[in-house]
Formats: structure tokens, C-alpha cells, sequence
């Protein structure tokens, strides 16, 4: 409304309960039922990169998505899914989660097989992209069960990845021990002309102590036998990758984050010139969850759980950083993980959690949108003051502002 300041509602899901754009309508619900129509409320679904991303920035875009074939790291038949941007915008861009083809979920009904899970058919996905005239892609990593260095994908998408007498070598992590030459002669031209952009929520290099195979690794099956293996393939990978396209070697090793999803973006990073970032950063950029921010009285995140990594490159943190000096930030999460001091600290203005009293986490689990909404509801109401009415901007910027900056000890002047 025009002449008030906005309100931002820009959570995560909560995993197990509901996604961040069941989350964000919840918030928006509650603040609403105090403010009512007096201030504009801003829904922004985040993500982190991983799970719920694809929905968030769908949600957040007005756009689409498509169901298509594909396959799990063990090679079997399955489904996907790519999210599509608005058919009104200038660039056709395209969303995938590639846990929906190289996930761990989805292969826990049979043994962990760290050697040979492929991530082949994260490639079909993207083929599919190409098909329906992608021109960008946002690749988001997460909750793979393949240690492949995305070999698998790069074959999907028309590589050949040979041994030292030219002969194909077997899927997975167990084929790159043989690994001598990467072919690109085949690639498909389409994906030479993507934009790319990957997003991940970890910093940890392809190789060594920590990296793909050392710290991810024992997740998905792997001895310490097989640790080295992969590690050693992974390099093998990283060398001809870098002998096939003149990308620098010790750059690759350095790269914070490749090590996530088993070195997946390996090869996007060395052929195409993909732009790995952090998952929450992206989303944000993707949104445009800044200039959303820009004037807001006061912004609300939430998440499953408040703790240390929350503030560490997750959405609380993205929140955070996106918002103008001195607006107030509350979170609202399943549970709390943090002290009073420690929100202040990071400046989260207060946080509060969604248990209204001693409850099964199955409960909390079913009734996560009803308790996010009161919760908000609760939260504008003392934002509000007794008269729970209408508010201008010029008494909630104030007020919000005297919350964020009220010193230990001093009475909190609501």
C-alpha cells in the first residue's frame, strides 16, 4: 500500500513439514490477520540450494514445472522434474534439483553402491532443459548418492570418457581408476551455450582430506578403501578435464565447493565456465530478495531449526545480508538452537520457536503451517501494540527499530 513500508516474509522450508512457499503464505497469513490491509506484505520463498529450491524459485517466478523420464544413480527408470521461469521473461531459464536423478533417498531401498551409482540421468534432465529452449540453468546440488565427479552427466550430455586403449569406461566412481581421456568432439553444442549456475551449501574442494570422497564419501557407502579409490579417481577426472579444455589444474583443486554432490559440477566448472555460488545467495539473486528488502519495516525467515550453521551461509544468513542496515529480522524455526545473545550477535532481532509446549516432533511435523502462522500472528501482535490495528509506517519503523537495537538490561520500550 502506498505511503506504509512493506513487511518481508522470506523462510526456508521446513523439511518433513512443508515448503517455503506453504511457509511463507503462512507468515503472511498471520502478520496479515493484525496489520490487515495497512502494509504491503512481500512473500519471497528461500532456499539454500537444495531441497525446495526448485519450488521457491518457481513460486517466486510465476512459472512452471514439468514432469519428465529420467533415471536414479542406480540406473533405474524414474521421474524428474525442471521448473521454469515465467513465459513472459526474456531468458528461458531452467531450474533442476538434481537429487531428483542422483539422490540418496531414492536408492535407499538397495545397498549403497558408492562405486557404481552414475549421475547419468541428472544429464537426461538437462537434455531435457535443452529441449524445451533453456537458454540459462540453475543447476542445485544436494542429497546426491554418487561420487562420480559427474562423469555420468557428461556422458548424458555427449562426452566420451575412454581408457588408455580408447575404450568407454564403466559408470560411477569405479570407471574413473581407468580414466585416460576425456573426448568432447560430441558435446552437445546446446549446452555449450547455456548460462550456467550451480548452487551448493558446503565449501569443501573435490579432493583430499576434505573433500568429495574423504567427507561425503562414508554417507553414501563408501570404506575407507573405497575413500581412496574415489579420491583417486576424482583426480584422474579433474586432470583430464583440465588437459581437454586448458583449464588450470590447481585451480580446479582450489575451487571451494566442488567437493559437493560427489565433484558434480567438475565439469560445468571446467568446460563451460559454470558459476558455482552459495545455494541461498543465488536463490536470493534469482528472486531479486534485495530490492524486496528495500524499505521494509521489518523482514520474518524461519527455517526447521535456528542453530550455528543457520547464520553460516544458510537462508537465516542470506536474510540477513539482503537486508537494509537497521531492519529488524525475526525468525521463526521449528526449534532454537541459539541464545538471545547469540541472535543478537549474529543480528537476528529475536527468534522464536514453534512448540508451544512439550510435543512430539510428528506433531509439530503435521501442524508446522498452522503453528507458523500463529506464531506470526503473535509476533505482529506485539509489533503491533494493544490496539493490534492498522499501523503507519512512521510508528512500525520506529518501533521495530527500538526492538533491533535495545541493549541487555534496558527496558524494551513496547
Amino acid at each position: 500500500m502506498s505511503g506504509t513500508a512493506p513487511i518481508v516474509v522470506a523462510p526456508d522450508s521446513l523439511k518433513g513439514s512443508c515448503s517455503s512457499p506453504e511457509a511463507a503464505s503462512a507468515l503472511a497469513r498471520g502478520v496479515s490477520s493484525v496489520f490487515g490491509e495497512a502494509v504491503e506484505i512481500r512473500e519471497l520463498p528461500m532456499a539454500d540450494g537444495g531441497e525446495g529450491t526448485l519450488d521457491a524459485l518457481v513460486a517466486a517466478w510465476g512459472g512452471r514445472v514439468e514432469t519428465v523420464a529420467t533415471t536414479d544413480a542406480l540406473g533405474r527408470p524414474c521421474t524428474g522434474r525442471i521448473g521454469f521461469g515465467a513465459s513472459s521473461a526474456a531468458t528461458v531459464s531452467a531450474i533442476i534439483e538434481t537429487a531428483d536423478a542422483n539422490g540418496l533417498p531414492a536408492v535407499s531401498d538397495r545397498p549403497l553402491q558408492p562405486l557404481d551409482a552414475d549421475s547419468y540421468g541428472v544429464g537426461t534432465l538437462i537434455v531435457a532443459a535443452l529441449d524445451a529452449g533453456a537458454e540459462e540453468l540453475l543447476l542445485c546440488l544436494g542429497g546426491s548418492a554418487t561420487n562420480d565427479g559427474g562423469a555420468g552427466m557428461l556422458r548424458a550430455l555427449g562426452a566420451r570418457l575412454l581408457d588408455a586403449e580408447g575404450r568407454a569406461i564403466e559408470p560411477g566412481a569405479r570407471g574413473l581408476a581407468r580414466l585416460h581421456e576425456v573426448e568432447l568432439s560430441g558435446l552437445d553444442p546446446r549446452a555449450e551455450r547455456l548460462t550456467w549456475r550451480i548452487a551448493c551449501d558446503v565449501d569443501n574442494p573435490l579432493l583430499g582430506a576434505r573433500g568429495a570422497a574423504a567427507v561425503f564419501g562414508p554417507q553414501k557407502g563408501a570404506t575407507p578403501d573405497d575413500v581412496e579409490r574415489i579420491d583417486r579417481g576424482l583426480e584422474r577426472l579433474l586432470l583430464a578435464l583440465a588437459g581437454a579444455t586448458g583449464a588450470p589444474a590447481d585451480a580446479l583443486r582450489a575451487q571451494e565447493g566442488l567437493g559437493a554432490a560427489g565433484g558434480l559440477s567438475l565439469g560445468p566448472l571446467s568446460i563451460f565456465g559454470a558459476q558455482l555460488m552459495p545455494g541461498a545467495r543465488l536463490v536470493s539473486e534469482a528472486i531479486g530478495l534485495r530490492d524486496a528488502l528495500r524499505g521494509a519495516a521489518f523482514a520474518i525467515t524461519g527455517e526447521g531449526r535456528l542453530d550455528s550453521q543457520s547464520v553460516d551461509g544458510k537462508v537465516v544468513s542470506q536474510v540477513l545480508a539482503d537486508a537494509e542496515p537497521g531492519t529488524p529480522v525475526f525468525v521463526i524455526a521449528g526449534s532454537v538452537g541459539l541464545t538471545a545473545a547469540e541472535c543478537r550477535e549474529a543480528g537476528v532481532a529475536a527468534a522464536f520457536s514453534l512448540a508451544q509446549g512439550p510435543a512430539e516432533l510428528s506433531e509439530l511435523q503435521a501442524g508446522a503451517v498452522g503453528l507458523l502462522e500463529e506464531a506470526a500472528a503473535q509476533l505482529a501482535g506485539v509489533l503491533a501494540g494493544p490496539r493490534h490495528a492498522a499501523v503507519a509506517a512512521s510508528e512500525l519503523a520506529p518501533m521495530t527499530t527500538r526492538i533491533s537495537t535495545a541493549l541487555p538490561g534496558q527496558p524494551n520500550e513496547l
